[in-house]
């Protein structure tokens, strides 16, 4: 899809509406994570080296269309101020005079973060007139919440109807990356894709088999397969009304030409705790009072010499309960593995969703692939092929 970016206008002296994605954890009135914050900062860097009035509109939390003190965005205008290392402003409101009166002392160049957009009701239902009043505080729209992309808000959609609209840096290079990675990728491509459950990614799933040409399925939701084929799984998580649709699968994949690649051995343990006794063993010599926890080392062996043939890789998901040592093994080993192959130029690799970033930081590569996305549903519908509105109404 083609969309502008910040390459094709001349943002000095104009009010710049920025879409960013703010909604950072918290915890006792701390952000535990700034992964998002720090990733936002060149766009409004160069904005305001160029001269713009940098307007941040943002939503946090769910506040259900009514200010909710403890979901304020003051504390991470806060925040976004020591990441810059200048001063941020903020303003009570995103629309109405508090908003106007607070952009209206702004100089060129400053910064100021909007209240929460989710206060009012109609940010969620993208009301056209609330858009309008978004609009009205800028000259421009620049969207850098791939994130959020995904849902049709008046911040995240409706605005870009009624002013010029661009992708900030984040967004761009997310688009990029995607694109890279199913939109025109270098062939042959792979996807790992786990997690839970298959009813999550049903989605994902179908759209996978027919564009990719190794698609290897590890966490619980291989679990199912693997039922579905009638092989002993313990006490391992499992779907079992979804044996049909994991057999419809299989055979999609197949008349596809897409190689599905399920594990061979895995590691089981009584129960998923620390310290629990484990083995590692053959998948179909699953002890009946076993959970399967993690891959086995002969999995690992065979996907990292699959994958030695590929030349893209898209990964959505953890293939163990890698939050519990010693069930991290095969996810950690599949990452480092992935993380040379990029390195030495073998393998374009990017990756997405909260758990996957999540174990890629565990395993200490998270800045050794080629992209890491941020975004969880935004990621995980783009790759089952939908249409993302954000991104939608980005197009040039």
């Amino acid at each position: 899809m083609a969309f502008k970016t910040l390459d094709d206008v001349a943002v000095a002296g104009k009010r710049v509406l920025l879409r960013a994605d703010l909604n950072v954890p918290m915890h006792d009135g701390q952000i535990s994570d700034l992964t998002r914050i720090e990733r936002l900062t060149p766009t409004i860097r160069e904005l305001s080296g160029k001269g713009a009035k940098v307007v941040v509109c943002s939503h946090f939390g769910r506040p259900k269309g009514k200010p909710v003190p403890a979901m304020s965005l003051a504390p991470v205008a806060r925040a976004l101020g020591l990441a810059l290392e200048r001063d941020v402003g903020f303003a009570p409101d995103c629309i109405g005079p508090a908003a106007a009166d607070a952009i209206a002392r702004m100089r060129p160049g400053d910064v100021l973060v909007l209240e929460n957009t989710r206060f009012h009701p109609e940010e969620e239902s993208n009301d056209p007139g609330f858009s309008a009043r978004l609009g009205a505080l800028a000259d421009l729209y620049v969207n850098d919440a791939f994130s959020t992309a995904h849902r049709a808000h008046a911040s995240t959609e409706g605005v870009a109807h009624v002013l010029p609209a661009y992708a900030g840096r984040l967004m761009q290079a997310e688009l990029e990356a995607l694109e890279s990675a199913l939109g025109a990728p270098i062939r042959p491509v792979a996807a790992v894709v786990a997690g839970a459950k298959i009813s999550s990614k049903l989605g994902l799933l179908g759209n996978l088999v027919g564009r990719v040409e190794l698609l290897v399925i590890g966490g619980a939701m291989a679990n199912t397969f693997l039922a579905a084929q009638g092989r002993g799984i313990g006490r391992s998580l499992e779907e079992p009304d979804l044996h049909a649709t994991a057999r419809g699968i299989l055979e999609q994949a197949a008349a596809a030409g897409c190689s599905l690649l399920l594990p061979d051995d895995a590691v089981v343990a009584p129960a998923l705790q620390p310290g629990v006794p484990t083995q590692t063993v053959p998948i179909g010599a699953v002890p009946a009072d076993a959970m399967i926890l993690d891959i086995g080392p002969a999995t690992v062996a065979t996907i990292i010499a699959r994958l030695r043939d590929m030349r893209t890789l898209v990964w959505n998901g953890p293939l163990g309960a890698f939050e519990t040592a010693p069930f991290d093994a095969g996810t950690t080993a599949l990452a480092r593995a992935v993380a040379a192959a990029t390195e030495a130029g073998a393998l374009r690799s990017i990756a997405g969703g909260g758990d996957t970033v999540s174990a890629l930081r565990h395993a200490g590569v998270l800045e050794r692939l080629s992209y890491v996305s941020t975004a969880g549903g935004a990621f995980l519908e783009w790759m089952e092929g939908k249409s993302l509105p954000g991104v939608a109404a980005l197009a040039a």
